[in-house]
């Protein structure tokens, strides 16, 4: 399954337009920036040197993705739904991809796009006026309206005063009918509640845009089963026709040491020593409460301070000194070892 290295440090808002998303399929298909031995380093001139350690800081910087069970699930699930729903004229089934924040769910949900979007190009080479893919993201308190501007803005579609919900619904059809769009991604579908009128009506039109558009829907969002996303009428819809996927924080087993030696594989630091990371497996579980997005900011933070600094390698120590969320704090309230997310 292909991995991606999500773009720049604006990765939901780049992801939320045409261009950005496929410059991140783009960057998925990119060589990984190679780390040089220390005579090839030493042989840089000091302006050379610069650009080489900024060009792995935005390394450190990117999101390293790994293929967790999660991720391999949500595309398995996914790509056999949009499988199943070819043939659907009505009534196709989605997925709802739902779990605690920082469990890896918009990353599970993008590379689920990025699956797609490499399989559709393989079957469709150089069509490139084909959009297989659409992400958005639902604001806060979203209304109908703001709902289809989302889409009409990552299609590049004018959004202005003058437009109705209409007008913008109409246009968007088109153009994704056009485009063959065969998968629409939505995340923080939580954003939506079915107990407030604006809440609903957004519901409404999503639902609508499945109907429109001959697409397989995947939704993205907090703790959906436990929020109102599925009662009444409306929410009886939804959880009639999509396939769970749940997200949790990883227990210490044999994946999570698995992750953490993965992670440390894709580390470009000149003095770190392989194996350091998986004998600190547990430590690391325990300080980031199993939850990957947590994991992934640790290790990245503790490989940037060790290029700025010079040390050039990971230590317990180093882990310590990076700041985690404050999530990650209240894991254990009563050990008195846990102050402001450190252990």
């Amino acid at each position: 399954m292909p991995l991606a290295y999500p773009p720049g440090d604006d990765f939901g808002r780049h992801l939320t337009t045409l261009s950005g998303w496929r410059e991140f399929v783009a960057t998925s298909l990119g060589e990984p920036m190679a780390i040089l031995t220390e005579a090839e380093y030493d042989a840089l001139a000091k302006e050379e040197k610069g650009t080489y350690d900024e060009d792995r800081l935005d390394h450190h910087a990117r999101l390293q993705v790994i293929a967790t069970s999660t991720i391999r699930h949500t595309v398995t699930c996914g790509r056999r739904l949009i499988i199943l729903n070819r043939g659907a004229v009505s009534a196709r089934r989605g997925l709802l991809v739902s779990g605690p924040a920082n469990t890896g769910k918009t990353i599970a949900l993008t590379q689920l796009g990025l699956t797609h979007e490499l399989v559709d190009r393989r079957r469709h080479p150089g069509q490139d006026e084909r959009i297989p893919v659409i992400y958005i993201t639902v604001p806060p308190a979203a209304t109908p309206r703001m709902i289809a501007a989302e889409f009409a803005r990552y299609l590049g579609l004018p959004v202005t005063r003058s437009l109705n919900i209409t007008d913008l619904t109409e246009a968007v059809v088109g153009v994704c009918t056009r485009a063959r769009t065969s998968l629409v991604l939505v995340d923080e579908i939580h954003n939506i509640s079915l107990h407030t009128r604006h809440g609903a009506e957004a519901s409404d039109t999503i639902k609508y845009f499945s109907e429109r558009i001959p697409a397989t829907f995947a939704y993205a969002g907090i703790d959906i089963e436990s929020g109102g996303l599925l009662s009444g009428t409306r929410g009886d819809q939804i959880a009639g026709r999509f396939t769970p996927v749940a997200t949790h924080p990883f227990p210490y087993n044999k994946e999570w040491k698995g992750l953490v030696a993965q992670m440390e594989e894709t580390l470009l630091l000149h003095q770190h020593k392989s194996g350091t990371l998986p004998r600190l497996d547990r430590f690391l579980h325990t300080r980031t409460g199993g939850m990957i997005g947590t994991l992934s900011h640790q290790i990245r933070g503790a490989a940037v301070d060790a290029i700025l600094t010079g040390t050039e390698e990971i230590t317990k120590d180093g882990l310590l000194a990076v700041d985690l969320d404050i999530a990650s704090g209240r894991k254990r309230p009563d050990d008195p070892s846990t102050v402001g997310g450190k252990r």
